[in-house]
């Protein structure tokens, strides 16, 4: 019983520090990233992620069959609206910390994997990795754990979640020099 205690009062901390870690920082919408992310010379990340179905995450929710699902499973209101959706189809979804330039409809962002990018988003800082992992930047090297937090079995679609062949489909890193 003791053992339970210590776990779920270390479980309670991690979450409220990590919280409070995000909190300072804001989301600031893929609109932002994608003014230097765009290019062939840093890997057309932008692009990548336009094709990829974590950009089109919110639209799913307003569909007709993503609101039966919904409805099937209990929920009162519609999948574009309900908190359990919107938590994995919208970064940052429930947080405070957003910018004017950050728009839930723009789906699974950037800042999902990266973090919440007001105070790294800065070119100088962006430039010098070291100091945009400082200012919060995550730069996760073959992290399933980024992905899982949706891609799991509370998902009402889940099949099944390959990392690699997930990865592959939306890797983006910048090429070599």
């Amino acid at each position: 019983m003791k053992k339970l205690t210590i776990i779920l009062f270390l479980a309670a901390f991690c979450s409220v520090s990590t919280t409070a870690l995000l909190a300072q920082h804001k989301y600031v919408g893929v609109k932002i990233c994608s003014m230097c992310h765009k290019t062939e010379k840093q890997g057309n990340q932008f692009g990548i992620w336009q094709a990829s179905k974590h950009a089109g995450a919110f639209k799913t929710l307003q569909t007709d069959k993503a609101n039966e699902i919904a409805k099937a499973k209990g929920l009162k209101t519609s999948a574009a609206e309900s908190p359990e959706c919107l938590k994995c189809h919208v970064t940052g979804y429930g947080s405070d910390a957003k910018m004017p330039t950050f728009k839930q409809e723009d789906g699974v962002q950037c800042e999902s994997c990266h973090g919440p990018g007001s105070d790294y988003k800065v070119m100088t800082i962006m430039k010098d990795q070291k100091k945009a992992i400082a200012a919060g930047l995550i730069v996760a090297k073959d992290d399933p754990k980024l992905c899982t937090k949706c891609h799991n079995e509370e998902s009402p679609t889940f099949k099944s979640f390959d990392y690699k062949v997930a990865w592959a489909k939306i890797k983006h890193e910048i090429p070599a020099k």
